[in-house]
């Protein structure tokens, strides 16, 4: 396959240099028998000291309240646990877990909310290149 680099020029990329392989092969996860606490699946203590300084600045209540969104966003989710909480939970949690894109359980279902669109097109286009 020719590749073209950023100044136009074609070359053949080395073989023995593609360190990647096009093999794609999903993880398989193998459940614990313990379901984790809620307090385990996220870590919030940097929104925690943001969302205090902003809630003691003299900002407005609208900038406060704009800030707090975005501080929300220094969660740090811990997948490991949510994948065991999501286990052992109620068919609806596993539901919404699911649609909140926390778990990827079936494939179609994740490119169908758009968790993987661009995962899909970049598998599409490889198809469509070098066949299955």
């Amino acid at each position: 396959m020719k590749q073209v680099n950023m100044f136009g020029k074609e070359f053949e990329p080395n073989q023995d240099e593609q360190k990647y392989s096009s093999k794609i092969e999903a993880p398989i996860y193998e459940p614990k028998n313990k379901k984790p606490h809620l307090m385990e699946l996220v870590n919030k203590s940097k929104t925690h000291r943001l969302i205090k300084e902003i809630d003691a600045s003299s900002l407005s209540y609208e900038e406060k309240n704009f800030l707090i969104d975005a501080a929300r966003r220094h969660n740090v989710f811990n997948y490991e646990n949510i994948a065991d909480y999501y286990a052992h939970s109620s068919p609806e949690m596993q539901h919404l877990m699911e649609r909140s894109g926390l778990v990827i359980i079936d494939f179609e279902k994740a490119i169908q909310y758009g968790y993987v669109k661009l995962c899909d097109e970049i598998r599409k286009q490889y198809l469509e290149d070098y066949g299955q």
